[in-house]
């Protein structure tokens, strides 16, 4: 290392584009998909998502402003998560449009809705892996100083799991890297898919004995 571009956020970060979600990537995508209180489908990419507790399993994804998919999850008290993939990625990033709230998002980039067993959102029929959540929590963020940022967080706990069988291989183990998952990178519009070729593995360290 020869030195350091320092700098504070609010000041500005004197670089070509701001480096925070290219330096914090790859990241899952958070493909939700709520229903309004009339009935209508909503169904929105986040790439502030992730996985926040094994057990129970719990899983949130912020939103930038607020969106229909927020609305959605607060008033109903539920949601689903849809693995986007590779292979239904333009579908994905359609459904990332700006559209009216009475727009159906599954309609809209073509995709089937398959009824959920415990929530009332759909899930995605063409994805692999789908999460049915019940909210848990949904807050505005703050600063440091305590303002408030026009950001909202959407916790849920996962109360079940829909898997393809051809993820699992033949001891019944989940395999990351087959589906080729999209993962967010930086700039307006970068992905990238893990792969077998860059799969490393490392054992946790064994507890220290005196």
């Amino acid at each position: 290392m020869t030195g350091y571009h320092s700098y504070e956020p609010a000041a500005g970060h004197r670089l070509a584009h701001d480096p925070l979600n290219a330096i914090i990537a790859p990241r899952p995508i958070g493909w939700i998909s709520t229903v309004s209180d009339t009935g209508v489908r909503n169904l929105a990419p986040y790439s502030f998502f992730n996985l926040f507790n094994y057990s129970p399993p719990i899983i949130g994804f912020a939103s930038i402003g607020w969106k229909d998919t927020v609305a959605n999850a607060k008033s109903t008290g539920e949601f689903v998560w849809n693995l986007a993939t590779e292979a239904i990625g333009e579908q994905m990033n359609q459904t990332s449009a700006a559209l009216p709230a009475d727009v159906d998002e599954f309609d809209h980039a073509g995709l089937t809705a398959v009824d959920s067993d415990l929530v009332r959102p759909s899930r995605v029929a063409q994805s692999p892996v789908n999460f049915e959540c019940l909210v848990t929590e949904a807050f505005q963020l703050r600063s440091a100083a305590g303002e408030s940022v026009d950001t909202w967080m959407v916790l849920g706990e996962v109360v079940k799991v829909h898997i393809s069988t051809a993820l699992l291989d033949d001891d019944l183990t989940y395999d990351t890297a087959r589906p080729r998952p999209l993962l967010r990178a930086g700039g307006k519009g970068d992905y990238f898919i893990p792969s077998d070729e860059h799969h490393l593995y490392m054992e946790r360290p064994q507890p220290m004995t005196r």
